[in-house]
């Protein structure tokens, strides 16, 4: 029964080929991984722990956070991984089926995967974390019916203050599987979400450091509308909120304009979306004559490098507001909150100005 769900999964998933060209070794545990980055688990081994299955980086982190010894966690999706466009492979469904628990983001985020989960939810306990955050914050209960997949922003976790609420959610899960270790995963659970509070107040106070004028983060795509919500700027993307939208001649003609008007000298590519959705933009604002600078690489729908500060949900955002702040003309010291952030990371400025030819040569020249 269980082989046959999973064949079933796959292709409502369209996934195909031979798995056994997607697994290689993982050079930390030595066990096999998918081409994915997911680790392929064996049930028997699990003891007392809960096997959980996260989908993207930022939901994961706080799964590990909370969860400690008591849980394994198999990410499904790696660094510099689209979310939007994602096609899970063999390898990931035989561990959403050994799971017991299956946390996603939610509101669509996963692409075709959300759909696969919805259908399983009688089968697996499934948890989209960033829909929980947002249906029970004050926002979200204020619109209560009116949210939905389709206009909703899934890309919640931008908000530090409101994401970090989502910890206290997983102890609850995790709680429920684990009744013994209920209190250690809410005392777990509690001191994490203080610190995410004390990295979102920082926030706050480094982005207001941004001269008013220059309040405006231009991006590959809108991932930031909870992030310029949360920080009092404005957020504009080249292309929607699923990065598989097309960014129309209005749009950029829109965007260059307020560029041009605003004197915003920065724009900001990000890890996980290809660069060249900006291309059009800084062309324009070059043709007017305005000097346009890459103000750095933001981790929008991914963390950094696994087994960096960058590649945790908090390195992740203290990273982002950093670049974010200093490419706008703000204040932030040369590490960030905790002052970890890689050197490269916090001085990741290029510039890129003037007409189209001198951008075509410094996007062959590796700048995008």
């Amino acid at each position: 029964m269980l082989a046959m769900l999973a064949f079933s999964l796959v292709l409502i998933l369209g996934c195909g080929g031979d798995s056994s060209s997607d697994v290689s070794q993982s050079p930390l545990s030595g066990r096999p991984v998918g081409a994915s980055g997911a680790v392929v688990r064996d049930v028997a081994d699990r003891g007392n722990r809960i096997e959980v299955v996260a989908t993207v980086g930022m939901v994961a982190d706080v799964v590990r956070n909370v969860g400690g010894d008591h849980v394994r966690v198999t990410q499904l999706m790696g660094s510099g991984v689209d979310p939007h466009l994602y096609r899970v492979t063999r390898d990931d469904v035989r561990a959403i089926f050994a799971a017991d628990i299956v946390f996603s983001s939610g509101w669509m985020l996963e692409g075709k995967l959300s759909d696969a989960l919805d259908r399983m939810a009688h089968r697996r306990v499934i948890e989209p974390l960033g829909e929980w955050v947002w249906k029970n914050s004050p926002m979200g209960q204020t619109l209560g019916s009116e949210v939905d997949a389709e206009s909703t922003d899934p890309h919640v976790w931008m908000d530090i203050g409101l994401w970090a609420e989502g910890a206290l959610r997983v102890a609850e899960v995790l709680g429920e599987r684990l009744p013994l270790h209920r209190d250690e995963f809410m005392w777990r659970a509690s001191k994490y979400r203080e610190e995410l509070l004390q990295l979102d107040r920082w926030g706050r106070e480094v982005m207001a450091s941004i001269p008013p004028e220059r309040r405006l983060l231009v991006t590959s795509h809108e991932a930031f509308g909870h992030f310029a919500r949360a920080y009092q700027i404005e957020a504009m993307g080249v292309q929607g909120l699923a990065t598989d939208s097309e960014a129309g001649l209005v749009r950029i003609n829109r965007l260059v304009d307020q560029i041009v008007r605003r004197g915003v000298g920065a724009v900001f590519v990000e890890s996980s979306v290809p660069h060249k959705s900006l291309e059009a933009v800084i062309e324009g604002a070059g043709s007017r004559g305005h000097a346009v600078r890459i103000g750095g690489e933001l981790y929008s729908d991914a963390c950094g490098p696994e087994g960096t500060y960058e590649g945790t949900y908090f390195g992740m955002m203290d990273h982002n507001l950093t670049i974010v702040a200093r490419g706008l003309g703000g204040s932030v010291p040369q590490g960030g909150f905790r002052g970890a952030l890689a050197e490269t990371a916090a001085n990741d400025m290029q510039t890129v100005a003037g007409p189209p030819l001198p951008v075509r040569a410094a996007l062959a020249g590796g700048v995008f």
